[in-house]
């Protein structure tokens, strides 16, 4: 598989923590632990800086876009225990809509939910609670609370696709959105949260055990439809997994490397049919399912 790189100056006067294109690939963002997110245009091998966004207080761990039927919309993540939502309008000029405190540690790990659920935004904090912002009509922004969703501290959020496993190829066609999302926390397990209607956010299930460290990252496959739901989980530990939901609703694991060094991130393409692994050696690999069921590294 080939593959081709562009380097680029980010601008950061200290550690580059994230990076993140948005929907159409043509706009990135970056986070430090100096305190500040920065936008560029990209155009090619092309990389301009658009706007440097400050706000907070700490370093920032996570970025993440809206998709575009919401605006040019992104949020971020800081030690300073904040979430922050920016909204550009005018073009190049970025606004916090929203940055209200609901956490009382630093926040680890942020994402928007797919765009057919609404305007929801997950987010992992070190105080051991997971949050769900949920932007209403007025303009306003709510919060849910899990408390105590992983007790020694939460690392990670993934939505599942809103479409139900199969919903797609299925004769009854599409079913009804779900909202579900994987966390990853330091008691060393991933757990999956359903929201019911009347019931709130619930633990779906007993905890996804195997990491004998912290889960640093968790990613949940894009399905398309397909037959099951798939979750990646990196470690401390330096294993990654893959988790595939059964009929059953429980998960089996496979153990897709131990890497000897422990692993930041997990991710998938967009079609869910390749994962990204990043470790703290500086690799980045990348793993596809052969016909056999076994994972395989691609070549650079």
């Amino acid at each position: 598989m080939a593959t081709t790189t562009a380097s680029f100056e980010s601008g950061h006067a200290d550690m580059v923590h994230d990076v993140q294109l948005d929907y159409y690939g043509r706009r990135l963002a970056t986070c430090s632990s100096d305190r500040t997110i920065k936008v560029f245009d990209v155009a090619g091998e092309q990389v301009v800086p658009l706007a440097d966004l400050a706000g907070h207080e700490g370093p920032v761990w996570q970025v993440t876009w809206a998709h575009p039927k919401f605006g040019s919309l992104l949020a971020s993540c800081s030690f300073d225990h904040r979430v922050i939502v920016w909204k550009e309008a005018p073009e190049n000029t970025w606004t916090p809509v929203h940055s209200a405190p609901v956490h009382s540690a630093s926040v680890n790990g942020v994402a928007f939910a797919p765009h057919e659920l609404g305007l929801l935004l997950a987010a992992a904090s070190s105080d051991g609670s997971l949050s769900v912002l949920a932007y209403q009509s007025d303009g306003t922004w709510a919060s849910e609370k899990i408390e105590g969703a992983h007790p020694v501290g939460a690392m990670a959020v993934s939505w599942s696709p809103a479409a139900p496993p199969g919903s797609l190829v299925s004769a009854k066609g599409p079913g009804r959105p779900e909202r579900r999302f994987a966390s990853a926390g330091c008691d060393n397990t991933v757990k999956v949260w359903r929201h019911s209607e009347g019931g709130g956010w619930q633990q779906d299930g007993p905890a996804l055990a195997g990491h004998s460290d912290w889960v640093r990252d968790v990613a949940w496959a894009p399905n398309l439809g397909l037959p099951a739901n798939t979750l990646a989980s990196a470690g401390q530990d330096g294993r990654v997994f893959i988790w595939a939901e059964q009929a059953s609703g429980c998960w089996e694991r496979t153990l897709l490397q131990d890497f000897q060094a422990p692993v930041w991130r997990v991710s998938w393409s967009v079609t869910g049919g390749v994962l990204s692994v990043s470790d703290s050696s500086g690799g980045v690999t990348l793993w596809k399912e052969a016909l056999d069921g076994e994972w395989q590294q691609l070549s650079n």
